[in-house]
C-alpha cells in the first residue's frame, strides 16, 4: 500500500529528536493494541496524525504531552 491505514506497518522518523530516531509501528484496532510490541491503536494520537499519509510526508502529532513532528519513512 502507498498510504498509512489500518493494518499497515509504518516506519516514522521523529523530527524533534537530535539523534534522528526512527521507530516501526503496526496500526491496529483498539482491541489489538499492544504498545510494548509496537502495535498502536488507530485511535492513538500518532496513528490519527499519520492516517492517510504517504512516504515522505511530515505530520504534526497532537498528544497530551504536547505536539511533535514525524516523517513517514516507509509503509509496508
Amino acid at each position: 500500500t502507498d498510504k498509512v491505514g489500518l493494518g499497515t506497518t509504518v516506519t516514522v522518523r521523529y523530527l524533534e529528536e537530535d539523534d534522528d530516531d526512527t521507530e516501526e509501528y503496526k496500526i491496529v484496532g483498539s482491541k489489538e493494541a499492544d504498545p510494548s510490541n509496537n502495535k498502536i491503536s488507530n485511535e492513538s494520537p500518532l496513528a490519527k496524525a499519520i492516517m492517510g499519509a504517504r512516504a515522505g510526508d511530515e505530520r504534526t502529532v497532537e498528544s497530551p504531552n504536547g505536539s511533535y513532528r514525524v516523517e513517514i519513512v516507509e509503509i509496508m
